[in-house]
């Protein structure tokens, strides 16, 4: 067994042709030997002799013979170890399928519905819908419930079991019931499911404004480099600020949320790191920031996890800037992948990560300075929606939470209806 990959965050799901979508990054640089990772934690070996005998018992008796197939049940015991330890939405089990979609998705493009989801009580719930995709566009929020998939019941099933239901090819159809995460109430409906390019970095100017807002999708690799041209063009086009909107972005790789938020800070720490015994690892600002005096806001929202959460908590411990929306998911944890020998791998938490000032996130979030919630039926305003916009249409549009963000920026020593945003080395 080897550890490859560390991860940051919360397991996200996403909906793919096997999917897995991270929300947790990696980082290529670290790692354990078979023997090294086979010793760790040695006296708390399983009873081996019990997990046989009920291997034995049930290869012996149970009457559905259908059902008793090596693979599923082996697959099926280690997904009980690991959730037995409590890290619900963390430390999980990946099939060879899932590991392969997870690479897929740092890589930027797959196929399926695009939407990051977790395993909460008896339900699969929607996390996050990605920017243009089929889970957006039929109206999926963070929160709803999936209650049944073509008509079967999915109360109870594991979060493996619900995917591979709702998996496909583009261009098929699959229908979900879904529970409506504000209300509890139920409706119905029919995705086309979709290859998806993620476009992680956007931005365009918000109409009658000279604020620009940036729009971050995911951390995959890259991102920091586009994030670079992006606000390279903003401050040629002499804009006077930026929004940074981090809603619904389940995370990534945590290289590119230390070389994001370096774009904005000029010195101090992105984040810490606590390993089991206490140890306090320091993960500094990359210098070179293109942006380290723009002024800006950010936005957040229960969708913004993981390396969202490190970007949004390193500008809010550091005075850089005002976070707007909502309270985000709260992610905690670096995941590391262990490989097995079948292809299979098991992301285990072997360190929790806090913010600059000490702030623990696990379970926690992110709170934000001005909590805003979107109105009922509202979606948040990309980029490519607000090139599109007259000034009338942006101001009608209901995003109150851009909107918020946006007249912050453009009144920054007050004389609007709203609270001035203070920043770092202007005058206020």
């Amino acid at each position: 067994m080897k550890m490859r990959w560390r991860y940051i965050g919360v397991l996200f799901l996403v909906l793919s042709v096997f999917m897995f979508g991270l929300a947790g990054g990696v980082l290529l640089d670290r790692y354990v030997d078979k023997a090294s990772a086979a010793s760790a934690n040695g006296d708390s070996r399983p009873d081996t002799t019990l997990l046989i005998q009920a291997w034995r018992l049930i290869d012996r008796y149970y009457v559905d013979r259908a059902a008793v197939e090596q693979q599923r049940l082996t697959y099926g015991a280690i997904t009980g170890m690991v959730d037995a330890l409590g890290d619900t939405g963390h430390s999980t089990f990946l099939t060879p399928e899932m590991l392969k979609q997870n690479e897929n998705y740092t890589a930027g493009s797959f196929e399926g519905i695009g939407a990051q989801v977790e395993q909460r009580g008896d339900y699969v719930v929607i996390v996050a819908p990605m920017d243009d995709s089929p889970a957006l566009k039929a109206g999926l929020k963070p929160g709803d419930a999936i209650f049944r998939v073509d008509g079967e019941d999915m109360t109870g099933k594991s979060i493996q079991e619900v995917i591979e239901k709702i998996l496909g090819p583009a261009g098929t159809q699959v229908t979900l019931t879904i529970i409506d995460a504000a209300d509890g109430s139920q409706r119905e409906l029919t995705l086309t499911r979709a290859k998806i390019v993620v476009n992680n970095v956007s931005w365009a100017q918000a109409p009658g404004t000279t604020i620009a807002v940036v729009r971050i999708a995911g951390f995959s690799d890259q991102v920091s480099a586009g994030l670079k041209k992006a606000l390279t063009e903003i401050k040629a086009q002499r804009l006077t600020g930026v929004v940074l909107d981090l809603r619904n972005n389940p995370g990534g790789l945590l290289s590119e949320a230390i070389t994001t938020a370096s774009q904005f800070l000029s010195q101090g720490d992105v984040l810490l790191q606590k390993d089991a015994q206490g140890n306090i690892e320091h993960m500094p600002v990359e210098t070179g920031g293109v942006a380290t005096d723009l002024p800006m806001a950010v936005l957040i929202n229960y969708g913004s996890a993981s390396a969202s959460e490190i970007v949004s908590g390193a500008l809010q411990d550091a005075g850089r800037a005002k976070l707007i929306g909502e309270t985000t998911f709260g992610t905690g944890t670096v995941l590391n992948t262990f490989d097995l020998s079948d292809g299979s791998a098991m992301l285990l938490a072997t360190r929790e990560w806090l913010t600059p000032n000490g702030r623990v996130i696990w379970h926690q979030g992110i709170k934000p300075d001005e909590k805003i919630s979107l109105p009922a039926g509202v979606a948040p305003l990309t980029p490519a929606t607000l090139k599109t916009q007259t000034e009338r249409a942006y101001k009608a549009s209901r995003d109150l939470q851009l909107q918020r963000a946006v007249d912050l920026l453009m009144c920054p020593n007050g004389g609007c209806a709203s609270d001035a945003v203070k920043f770092p080395g202007k005058d206020n």
